[in-house]
């Protein structure tokens, strides 16, 4: 009986030791991979707590992120980072490390080549459907730092320029067709009190957005280089454009003076506001969408009607076609071509090589471009921002706050276009409203888009890399020339001086080395118009 009792102890301890293993094992297998992520996002964007779609998302990849959010100041947060050393598993968001910074950071960032070949199908479907996604994300070495996107919802452009057609009608005037008409239809806004609002001056008859030490980006009035033969892309970024195949920079073109003397004389009517160089991104949306119907601003740039005016106003304002500079212009009018930049993104992700689990990172990336995921990324959550309505078809829905527009609903509720996705084109999506409408609102640029040879005059960015070394002098002295081109355009803007400074501003910008970096890129521009696949 003894020995009974001590091997039944024994097969007791046992079954509960195996017990508690395969317990421990479980629990263990069931266990999420912690990893950290910065998200740079839009100043509206809700904290990603409460968007369902990302929980689902890191849900299905088994990992649990713990996020930092990034709304401003990037750029800074992003220096201090790379000096450390020491970076998240995860960045996420718009070029928020540049292929110029993966070549003068070497070994920091992971090359995702082998993971996307074990856990990545749905980056590989990508690439099969849209073979330039992986020429975007390939560098010159064949590795792969950072990861694209690709939404079929871009336009051509992401610019278009509003006027407030009722204060047009008030005043009896008719839309204007050159800059010179522009210039008196802003006068008129500046001596009368067109709002009707008794406060003679608070009117703005003339607005764009808040200039940076960077370059030019969307809604600037670099648009209207357009007017005297540019073609710009993506908002005139650091000035370098193509024309008929050769390369320059319209910062020491002289056909820019024609602008800045422009706006000049606007500046010194009183058309433009006092801070038109000093505010920032939120005041400049802020105001345009003024005091419940009361407008307070006549002729600006901006994405899209509701998005730039709100509701209540959107409806006083039409777009306009390119203008003329003068009615004795015979110049072929252009416009900016944004295609590119707005269908695809360039490093909307990348990984840590130091990343905790790279394989459980790859599987949350992953995530991020199955279609139906994606589509959540740009819209928001299926539920409350998008409609399900089987068999495959979607629609997004109409913003809950009924006093809000579709564009700014989708910055409020998701990463919208700072997040890494793919939508295919065979998705069967109804978009938003916002989207709709620009098709509308695009049509007076349309001649001036459908003219412009994208062969010979689009600079493709996006497609080109650059070797480690031309990256870094490309990356050093397009800072430097910034510095000195952009401060001269807000002074010449407010002050004047340009027809006296241009010669020896001219050659200060070409002695720092804008001839070399316009010789870089042609080089560059060349081998890719020799080497291009057709997409």
């Amino acid at each position: 009986m003894r020995k009974r009792l001590v091997a039944f102890l024994m097969i007791t301890i046992c079954v509960f030791f195996l017990a508690g293993c395969i317990s421990i094992g479980v629990g263990k297998s069931k266990s999420k991979v912690k990893l950290t992520a910065i998200i740079v996002k839009h100043p509206l964007t809700q904290d990603v707590s409460n968007m369902d779609w990302l929980k689902e998302a890191e849900k299905k990849a088994g990992v649990e992120i713990e996020w930092q959010e990034v709304s401003s100041d990037w750029e800074k947060i992003k220096q201090d980072l790379l000096f450390s050393g020491e970076i998240p598993d995860l960045i996420i968001g718009p070029n928020a490390i540049t292929d110029a910074e993966f070549a003068q950071y070497p070994g920091m960032f992971q090359d995702l080549t082998e993971l996307i070949e074990k856990h990545g199908p749905n980056v590989q479907q990508m690439f099969q459907d849209k073979p330039e996604t992986e020429v975007i994300a390939t560098q010159l070495d064949g590795k792969i730092y950072g990861l694209p996107k690709y939404q079929p919802f871009g336009t051509e452009t992401a610019t278009r320029q509003f006027i407030n057609k009722q204060w047009l009608d008030q005043l009896g005037l008719e839309v204007p067709t050159t800059w010179d008409e522009l210039f008196a239809v802003l006068v008129a806004f500046k001596e009368n009190d067109v709002n009707g609002n008794g406060d003679p001056n608070d009117e703005i008859p003339m607005d764009f957005a808040p200039l940076g030490m960077g370059g030019f980006n969307f809604f600037h009035p670099t648009v209207l280089l357009g007017s005297v033969g540019i073609t710009i892309t993506n908002g005139g970024g650091q000035g370098y454009f193509v024309e008929n195949g050769v390369v320059k920079n319209f910062f020491i073109d002289e056909r820019a003076k024609e602008l800045i003397t422009f706006l000049h004389k606007c500046w010194d009517a009183g058309v433009l506001t006092e801070d038109i160089l000093s505010r920032d991104y939120a005041t400049y949306q802020s105001v345009a969408r003024g005091n419940g119907e009361t407008a307070n601003v006549g002729f600006t740039w901006g994405w899209e009607l509701s998005e730039r005016f709100g509701n209540t106003l959107a409806s006083q304002y039409v777009s306009l076609p390119p203008l003329q500079v003068s009615s004795s212009s015979d110049k072929q009018v252009s416009w900016s071509y944004d295609f590119y930049g707005l269908t695809y993104g360039a490093n909307m992700v990348q990984m840590s090589a130091t990343a905790k689990d790279k394989d459980a990172a790859m599987k949350f990336i992953n995530e991020l471009y199955d279609p139906i995921v994606s589509m959540q990324v740009l819209f928001g959550s299926v539920g409350s921002n998008i409609s399900d309505n089987g068999e495959g078809t979607y629609t997004v829905l109409p913003p809950e706050d009924l006093g809000m527009d579709p564009a700014t609903w989708k910055w409020t509720t998701t990463w919208g276009d700072n997040g890494p996705m793919y939508i295919p084109d065979s998705s069967q999506i109804t978009p938003s409203s916002d989207l709709e409408a620009i098709v509308e609102q695009t049509k007076p640029l349309k001649a001036a888009l459908d003219g412009i040879n994208k062969e010979k005059d689009v600079y493709p960015e996006i497609f080109i890399k650059y070797s480690p070394e031309d990256y870094y002098v490309l990356t050093q002295l397009n800072s430097t020339l910034m510095n000195l081109s952009m401060g001269a355009f807000g002074k010449w803007i407010t002050e004047g001086g340009m027809e006296e400074e241009w010669d020896a501003y001219v050659q200060q910008l070409e002695s720092i080395g804008i001839t070399r970096t316009i010789d870089m890129m042609q080089k560059y521009y060349d081998e890719y118009q020799e080497n291009k696949i057709d997409f």
